[in-house]
């Protein structure tokens, strides 16, 4: 990436004079593109979602594409509505068909029970995002990460895992994935793919959450994920993008200030490194008070000692 005399990058620069407005208008402009539209209506006592195809939605799709394999951005769009349908449906019976329902209707729409709850990029926006719900979003990433799909030919991915697609439900704790409209690069490995839905919903947090909340939400969203290769993955896609990339950045930060999200992206890196450290040094502390004694110990017989293998299995 270009970068000034004084060692900023040209994105950065540009992005410091725009003026909140601006950005405010092209975050509407860029929202108002839906290639699908979404409605809610009430079909025998339950409240269903209704997403359609909409009559440009295939060659909206087909640009996206486009400038996505130009700016090397590894994400695209089902173009055609019967492998979107198939994919929409396919994944959303997969995570939440224990209690719900998905179908697809037509030739250009998918139904889909409503979930309770709410997204939480309201709640981050209204402040109330607490760790408690990221805690709740980073175990459902680890869960939804387990599954294996055909389409992959390995573990699954989201693609678009921002916090306005986690859907989380105060009565029970839980978090649940929403929408599946955009797809990984197959290209990919497993661990790339899931590491870059870690990023995506991160990057909400770094671009919108206060000081010094963010960090907080953004480690316990780490911590209850608990993947560590994912984990250690993330730590390579936590920087800056360069050229036609950084358009999709501006997205998917909502053109927040790029020497604000560059900060906090080296902090998140730092305290990852030291994390991973931690977590290997409990693990060979945990591995070394669990081996058998090799000295002779004076005690009852029949009665494990406090710190015997006997007490540390159970």
């Amino acid at each position: 990436m270009p970068t000034g005399e004084n060692g900023t990058s040209l994105a950065e620069q540009l992005t410091n004079h725009i003026p909140q407005a601006l950005s405010d208008a092209a975050a509407r402009f860029v929202d108002s593109l839906k290639i699908n539209s979404v409605s809610e209506k009430i079909r025998r006592g339950r409240r269903v979602v209704i997403k359609r195809r909409n009559g440009y939605g295939e060659q909206l799709a087909d640009l996206a594409n486009l400038y996505f394999r130009m700016a090397a951005v590894p994400i695209r769009f089902w173009a055609k509505a019967e492998d979107w349908q198939r994919w929409e449906v396919e994944c959303f019976k997969m995570l939440n068909g224990d209690r719900f329902r998905a179908w697809a209707s037509g030739d250009k729409t998918v139904c889909a029970d409503k979930l309770p709850g709410q997204n939480l990029w309201e709640r981050l926006k209204q402040r109330t995002l607490t760790r408690r719900m990221v805690e709740a979003a980073g175990r459902e990433f680890r869960r939804a990460h387990q599954f294996r799909s055909d389409e992959f030919r390995g573990p699954w991915s989201h693609g678009d895992a921002g916090t306005n697609n986690v859907i989380y439900d105060e009565k029970t704790g839980r978090a649940r994935l929403i929408d599946f409209e955009i797809v990984h690069d197959k290209s990919l490995p497993a661990k790339s793919r899931q590491a870059d839905d870690l990023l995506v919903f991160l990057l909400d947090l770094i671009a919108v959450a206060p000081n010094p909340q963010w960090l907080t939400l953004s480690l316990s969203f780490l911590n209850a994920y608990g993947n560590t290769p994912v984990i250690c993955e993330l730590e390579d896609e936590l920087s800056l993008p360069n050229g036609m990339a950084w358009i999709w950045w501006g997205v998917r930060t909502s053109f927040a200030n790029p020497a604000k999200v560059k900060r906090r992206l080296e902090k998140i890196r730092d305290v990852i490194a030291n994390l991973e450290f931690y977590r290997a040094f409990v693990a060979r502390r945990a591995r070394k008070r669990r081996r058998a004694s090799i000295s002779c110990q004076v005690i009852r017989p029949g009665i494990p000692s406090p710190s015997s293998r006997t007490l540390a299995i159970k």
